[in-house]
């Protein structure tokens, strides 16, 4: 899906025809959109499709007719019939007469733009625009990050209770999410830094205050991730010492149980052999079965009573 669009007075408007100053916004292209627009635009056809690849790495690549800025960008995905947070590339191309964006689903670091929800935007600065781009996606790192943390404290609370398989799964789907978070995180800061260094575009100073703020956020991102890092690989091992407690508690009630039901297994045990009875306490006693069963069940009492006050039980 190819979408054009174009700043008039402040205002964003959608197009149909290929005029100067075009965003040119491309959601999971097809072969024959992305090769219109390599020809028009002069731009390598591999480049346009770059981001269309997952496991495509950040990078600027300079070349003599266009720019092209890849990084990682935040997004959802169905992992264990739950949405959780992944990665994917988005990519910016500075072409001669327009800026292209690539991407292989639609994002909200776009759509934002599209809604005209941005001050001091126009399809005619490459390089702000960019910019404004990366701004958007690390707040929209620190957005998942934080509702990551809120999925972090509800498990949390849940460990009082019955912890459930599916915690210690979405937990460790937490952690994956943080490791990719960190990875993406890092390979867009080298991409931020080049376009620093970057001496091929004019730089205005409305433009370098950005560039700053984006430096800013993306660092902001990067510390949170670690610190979330560090707090669920603290739930997780404070999730694994719950459940080892809980086991080692339920282990030591069965034990205490069965202390106590080999008692009476033990007495009906020897009574059961089949020896003379007349040398077995009680046996010519008429009343001798009762007495047993009392003396059976009152030992049982204090073995169990021995054992709560030692916290057996």
């Amino acid at each position: 899906m190819i979408q054009k669009y174009i700043t008039d007075n402040g205002k964003l408007r959608q197009v149909d025809e290929y005029m100067p100053g075009l965003w040119i916004n491309m959601v999971a292209p097809t072969q024959d959109e992305s090769v219109e627009i390599a020809r028009r635009y002069g731009v390598d056809l591999v480049d346009v499709r770059a981001s269309l690849d997952e496991e495509e790495s950040s990078r600027v690549e300079v070349n003599d007719d266009y720019v092209l800025v890849l990084f990682d960008i935040p997004t959802t995905e169905i992992r264990h019939d739950q949405e959780a947070y992944c990665t994917i590339p988005l990519g910016v191309i500075w072409a001669q007469d327009a800026i292209i964006t690539v991407c292989s689903v639609e994002t909200p670091a776009l759509k934002y733009f599209i809604v005209n929800n941005v001050r001091d935007f126009s399809t005619k600065k490459q390089v702000r625009f960019t910019y404004q781009i990366l701004y958007r996606t690390s707040m929209l790192y620190q957005s998942a990050l934080r509702t990551i943390d809120r999925q972090r404290i509800e498990m949390e609370e849940r460990m009082g209770g019955a912890t459930e398989d599916s915690d210690i799964i979405n937990l460790h789907e937490l952690e994956s999410t943080l490791v990719y978070f960190d990875t993406s995180l890092r390979a867009n800061r080298m991409v931020v830094d080049r376009l620093t260094r970057y001496s091929g575009v004019r730089k205005f100073p409305e433009d370098q205050e950005l560039l700053d703020d984006v430096v800013v956020e993306n660092l902001q991102a990067i510390e949170m991730t670690q610190i979330y890092r560090d707090i669920i690989k603290g739930t997780r091992e404070l999730m694994s010492t719950v459940i080892d407690n809980r086991l080692n508690n339920i282990m030591k009630y069965l034990t205490s149980i069965t202390i106590v039901m080999a008692i009476p297994t033990i007495i009906s045990g020897m009574y059961g052999m089949n020896v003379n009875g007349k040398g077995m306490p009680l046996s010519e006693t008429p009343w001798g079965f009762g007495l047993i069963c009392a003396l059976t069940l009152l030992i049982c009492i204090l073995v169990w009573r021995v054992l709560k006050r030692r916290k057996m039980l």
